[in-house]
C-alpha cells in the first residue's frame, strides 16, 4: 500500500519509512525538503494521490506557546482536508502520555487541538500516545538546569528508544483504524531524578542533579503519573543500558 510520512525524514519519520520500505509498502517521506508543506499546502494534494495511510509525525519548528498551537492546528486542518479530498481511509499521529494530565503546558495543549480535529474529521484514525525519548535525555536535562544543577522531580519516568516507536508506529498504521488511542513506553519505570543523575553520569556530564520536588518539565509542574501511562500500555523492547543513538 501507499503510505505517506509527514516528517518523514524526521528523527522517528527516517526509521518508519525504512520500516515501511522493508516490507514492500510505497513510503513517502513528506516534508518541507521534499516539497510538501503542510502549513501552506505546498505539494500536499499530490503527495497523497493514490495513499492509503497517511502517519502524521510532524513537529513544530518553535515550542513557544501561540506558535506550537498554529503550528498544529494549521498543519492538521490542511493535512485532514486533502486526506478527505484523496480518500485517505487511515490517518494515525503521534502524541504523547499525559497530554490529557498537563493542558497547562504549552505543547501539550496544542497536542490536544491537534487530536481533538484528528477525532472529529470523520477519517479513521489511531493515535499514538508515546513516553519522552531515549534521544532526547540531553534536551530535557538542559531544560531543567539552573545555576546550581540539574533539578528533576522525584515522579515516575518511563521513556523509550526511538526504535521502539517507530516499530508501533508501523504496526499501528498498518493494521485496521483504532479510531481511539494506543499508549506505548519504555519497558522500565524510574524514578526521574535517579534516572537522570545515573544517565547524565554515564554520559560523562558533570552537571549535578538535585531532587526537587518543585522542579518542572518544560516549565510545567509534573505529578507522580504525568508523565507515564496509567492502565494499560504496550512496552517497548530496548532497555536504557542497552540502547545506543543510531
Amino acid at each position: 500500500m501507499k503510505i505517506v510520512v509527514i516528517g518523514g525524514t524526521g528523527l522517528i519519520g527516517s526509521k518508519v519509512i525504512r520500516r515501511f520500505e522493508a516490507h514492500g509498502h510505497e513510503a513517502v517521506a513528506a516534508a518541507p525538503n521534499t516539497g510538501v508543506n503542510t502549513l501552506t499546502g505546498e505539494g500536499l494534494a499530490e503527495a497523497l494521490v493514490g495513499a492509503s495511510v497517511v502517519v502524521d509525525l510532524s513537529n513544530s519548528p518553535s515550542f513557544e506557546a501561540k506558535a506550537v498551537m498554529d503550528f498544529f492546528t494549521t498543519s492538521t486542518t490542511n493535512l485532514l482536508a486533502a486526506e478527505a479530498e484523496a480518500g485517505v481511509g487511515h490517518h494515525v499521529a503521534l502524541s504523547i502520555v499525559g497530554t490529557e494530565r498537563m493542558p497547562e503546558n504549552g505543547y501539550f495543549a496544542a497536542k490536544l487541538a491537534q487530536e481533538k480535529l484528528i477525532k472529529e474529521s470523520g477519517i479513521p484514525y489511531s493515535l499514538v500516545h508515546a513516553t519522552q525519548f531515549f534521544e532526547f535525555v540531553k534536551a530535557i536535562a538542559d531544560s531543567a538546569t539552573q545555576e546550581d544543577g540539574v533539578h528533576i522531580p522525584p515522579v515516575g519516568w518511563q521513556p523509550m528508544a526511538g526504535d521502539d516507536v517507530a516499530d508501533q508506529v508501523a504496526k499501528t498504521a498498518v493494521g485496521e483504524p483504532l479510531n481511539g488511542r494506543r499508549d506505548i513506553a519504555g519497558p522500565d519505570r524510574y524514578r526521574m531524578d535517579e534516572f537522570f543523575s545515573k544517565a547524565l553520569a554515564e554520559m560523562g556530564d558533570k552537571r549535578e542533579v538535585i531532587t526537587d520536588a518543585d522542579g518542572t518539565y518544560f516549565g510545567s509542574k509534573v505529578k507522580e503519573d504525568s508523565l507515564v501511562p496509567i492502565g494499560e500500555a504496550t512496552l517497548g523492547r530496548i532497555h536504557y543500558g542497552e540502547w545506543s543513538p543510531s
